[in-house]
């Protein structure tokens, strides 16, 4: 079987195949996210430009589009959640993390994707990557060379620190 990229367990001509070749539509937005991950993983560069929302079609760029399709190794998609975008919807958001080696350097792309649905087509508006929130200490940090915070009298880095 030749398992689709996206994830889903399905053979590729029963899962994102149809929809990026065009003899099937997607029937959510989540199934136009695992297609449009699937045409960068197959480096169908024509289905990211047809998937793409008509009014957002002026910026895109089909250079870098191809560039960053070619030269990464694309490894996995985790959706981890969809809001809408359902059959009787016609707006729709997916979050996901699709991880990719660019570079030698293995990566993870996390965006919230927003999803239009148009005379019964979903196409792709818009994504916002998700950056990791700011660590926010309730205490003060504990350096190697302060006291150690169990109160020892040893420097942290030779009593609870000399583990971590």
């Amino acid at each position: 079987m030749n398992a689709c990229p996206c994830g889903t367990g399905l053979a590729y001509e029963e899962c994102c195949g149809p929809i990026i070749d065009g003899t099937q539509s997607a029937s959510s937005a989540e199934q136009l996210m695992r297609s449009r991950y699937t045409a960068y993983a197959k480096k169908d560069i024509g289905h990211l430009y047809t998937s793409l929302h008509p009014e957002q079609r002026k910026d895109y760029d089909e250079k870098s589009t191809r560039k960053w399709a070619e030269s990464s190794q694309w490894h996995n998609l985790e959706i981890l959640d969809t809001r809408g975008g359902g059959e009787g919807d016609t707006e729709g958001t997916v979050e996901f993390i699709a991880e990719f080696t660019e570079g030698g350097a293995r990566r993870k792309h996390h965006e919230l994707a927003s999803f239009k649905k148009d005379e019964s087509s979903w196409y792709f508006v818009d994504g916002n990557p998700i950056t990791p929130g700011t660590v926010v200490r309730d205490k003060p940090k504990v350096g190697r060379n302060d006291l150690c915070t169990c109160g020892s009298g040893r420097k942290f880095k030779k009593c609870c620190g000399a583990n971590v």
